[in-house]
């Protein structure tokens, strides 16, 4: 079977692309898809943890839920932890994916602590509807309840 890149395109609140990056696409899934991606941006230092080049992202993208989850492995294997973006449901075509952000974060270390990131940002931005900042609290409710019960991606944490 041969790859099938697909471009993964970030929007903000009002459908302007923020960020854009190549991934292979190498499931798709009943309500999604899961695309793997690597760190070719320098090294981002984010005081909880850092991407570097070579780091692998593989990212779970839903159709029907609000976020979307990066397993993060580093160039030696080893786990870093989950980044989750709240997000409105995933718009997957043929050969791109578009997600509108809705600014809350959260990142998951290798033990399963979760932290909330973004939410002086999120409480702060005057463009996102009454509707998305809905979904966005229904999103985050959603994840940390599939973190707490080690669903799916998150079913290996111990503890």
């Amino acid at each position: 079977m041969s790859s099938t890149m697909i471009t993964i395109v970030k929007l903000n609140a009002q459908k302007k692309p923020v960020v854009q990056y190549q991934g292979e696409l190498i499931e798709r899934l009943p309500h999604g898809v899961v695309v793997q991606a690597s760190w070719t941006s320098p090294t981002r230092d984010l005081g909880y943890t850092s991407f570097e080049p070579g780091d692998q992202f593989t990212e779970y993208f839903y159709t029907d839920r609000c976020f979307n989850i990066f397993a993060i492995l580093s160039t030696s294997g080893q786990r870093k932890g989950w980044y989750c973006n709240i997000a409105e449901p995933a718009i997957v075509f043929e050969d791109h994916i578009e997600q509108i952000d809705l600014l809350l974060d959260v990142w998951i270390n290798p033990r399963g602590e979760a932290l909330i990131l973004d939410e002086d940002e999120f409480a702060a931005d005057t463009m996102l509807s009454q509707e998305q900042r809905s979904s966005a609290r229904q999103g985050l409710q959603e994840l940390l309840y599939m973190l707490a019960a080690r669903q799916e991606v998150f079913s290996g944490i111990m503890g």
